[in-house]
């Protein structure tokens, strides 16, 4: 069974010690096969923040996929947001903005949502959305195909469709075509798995919420995500007891980082079954 954690949203510079020493025991008792960051490593793309996000995701113990948020970009150092928006991401996470994974259980498709000429908002390009839709029609039928963006392409709210990634409508649209299961996020700090009908073929928006920052919002804690796919029985935990993965559907599973326990706990699963054919 593959093992997937999608992590989002650590604003270093803003990290809390016990949550980070959480996740890093999370990642330990899980094993996941790679790690998905999407976005928003950073709190102000200091090279500091981008040190202790390095030191934070080589003590994960598994491949990194790592795209830029809008805070990973220098706000106050306009010169560097001009000429080099990407040059501290890249010093610790590599050139490659639009990283792809690759393995027997996964593919994974990472997205640049961020601009520099925009200190928020995101947006998808039409050579962004046909890149990314042919990667996804060359995968295998036994891979789970995930796309990784930044900002939300889907929200349960209507008072943050704001934050909506600009041009979600087209890329979901030709996304699911090629053969897309789910897209991951992060950006508005609220965890959620969200089904998208009326497509060619249903597709589920995952968010994640702030990994391990103190910038939560009220009512929801630190949380990460973790997706199984594959046939097999998972190991249980004392917040997760071991349970059969049922055949051909994807667990994502919400942990929250629990105070009194000073650990992520499992709170909750969302069971879809991609469709193929």
């Amino acid at each position: 069974m593959g093992v997937l954690l999608h992590i989002s949203d650590t604003h270093f510079g803003t990290e809390q010690a016990p949550v980070v020493e959480a996740l890093v025991a999370l990642a330990a008792q899980q094993r996941p096969d790679v790690v998905v960051l999407s976005g928003d490593i950073t709190q102000r793309a200091r090279p500091a923040q981008f040190r202790a996000a390095q030191a934070c995701v080589e003590r994960l113990g598994a491949p990194v996929l790592a795209i830029p948020g809008n805070h990973d970009i220098a706000l106050f150092d306009l010169w560097a947001r001009l000429t080099r928006p990407y040059a501290r991401f890249s010093a610790v996470f590599g050139a490659d903005l639009e990283p792809v994974h690759a393995s027997p259980d996964w593919l994974v498709v990472g997205v640049n949502t961020t601009r520099a000429r925009r200190h928020r908002h995101g947006e998808v390009s039409a050579a962004q959305i046909e890149r990314v839709a042919r990667l996804l029609a060359s995968a295998s039928p036994r891979q789970l195909r995930v796309v990784v963006v930044h900002q939300p392409v889907a929200v349960p709210l209507d008072n943050e469709r704001h934050n909506l990634l600009r041009g979600n409508a087209q890329a979901t649209r030709a996304w699911a075509a090629a053969g897309a299961d789910l897209v991951l996020g992060g950006h508005i700090h609220l965890p959620f798995t969200l089904p998208l009908d009326g497509l060619a073929r249903r597709l589920w928006a995952v968010q994640a919420g702030t990994a391990v920052s103190a910038r939560t919002r009220s009512g929801v804690p630190n949380s990460v995500n973790i997706l199984r796919w594959g046939a097999a029985t998972e190991h249980g935990s004392h917040s997760a007891p071991a349970r059969a993965l049922p055949d051909g559907c994807c667990l994502i599973e919400r942990w929250d980082f629990d105070q009194r326990e000073r650990a992520f706990v499992h709170t909750g699963t969302a069971t879809v079954q991609p469709e193929r054919g």
